[in-house]
């Protein structure tokens, strides 16, 4: 039987990926458990210092499995699965203290949309779409969607998106400032892979910081936002990738940075 996650490891970097191509990737409990147990060894090794999570096969994830025996049958708790499974998975994504980048190869609907828009950065290939696919099923936007998409598109384009159920390109969602950027499809895992191999070369830490820095904007006042953004730099200034990045533009030459934090 294949594994439900494929996990690739390069020099400073590791690439997940989700394997149920037949089922466009949609999750069931099984790949949560894997995904989880991926992300966390990920997170707790020193030589990782970014991920890329992408989709095996013609798409990036569909969400869900409707068919999966933990969610489905007569009345269940979905809010049980929320609670177990997708709640600490955008937790984890966003709380990673390294970049995690998301390659979408093709459709990402429902929880697999807001799964990538949980990343740091997110390239999608020409042909892929994002779809809030809930309202089709009588469902509510969950895996941090209500609280995501109005902060990436606004308040009326993000009920229309959800409301609607209607496809998004990949170009409209650049342009809408839902993702980073748009890549041919040929193109995209190899720019992806080089974006990743780059973030691994680059101050860690001060990355991991920098995350810290744009989750407490959401929802600080300017003078919680300013003491926050002097603590983080306080931290940041006593890093050895600090001090090499000084020293490597005081002497003209480029930067060895290491990621550690002593």
């Amino acid at each position: 039987m294949e594994p439900t996650i494929l996990v690739t490891r390069h020099a400073g970097w590791v690439e997940i990926a989700l394997n149920r191509p037949d089922r466009l990737n949609s999750f069931t409990g099984e790949m949560h458990r894997a995904l989880a147990a991926a992300l966390a060894e990920a997170g707790a090794d020193e030589g990782v210092r970014a991920v890329l999570l992408t989709g095996s096969g013609r798409g990036f994830c569909a969400g869900q499995d409707l068919s999966d025996p933990e969610t489905s049958g007569e009345n269940p708790d979905l809010g049980l699965a929320i609670d177990k499974y997708y709640n600490p998975l955008i937790r984890r994504l966003r709380g990673l203290e390294k970049p995690v980048v998301c390659a979408v190869n093709g459709v990402a609907a429902g929880a697999g949309a807001n799964i990538a828009f949980a990343c740091d950065i997110v390239l999608a290939a020409r042909s892929a779409k994002f779809i809030q696919a809930f309202a089709k099923i009588g469902l509510v936007p969950d895996s941090g969607g209500t609280f995501t998409l109005p902060r990436l598109v606004g308040d009326a384009r993000a009920r229309g998106l959800m409301m609607l159920g209607e496809p998004v390109s990949a170009e409209k969602a650049a342009d809408w400032g839902m993702i980073w950027k748009v890549v041919d499809d040929a193109s995209l895992m190899g720019e992806a892979r080089a974006l990743v191999a780059h973030l691994a070369t680059q101050p860690t830490r001060g990355l991991a910081l920098l995350k810290k820095a744009l989750e407490g904007s959401v929802t600080n006042d300017l003078d919680a936002q300013l003491d926050l953004e002097r603590d983080l730099q306080r931290e940041a200034g006593r890093t050895p990738d600090y001090a090499e990045g000084v020293a490597a533009f005081m002497e003209k030459r480029a930067p060895n940075f290491t990621g550690r934090t002593s």
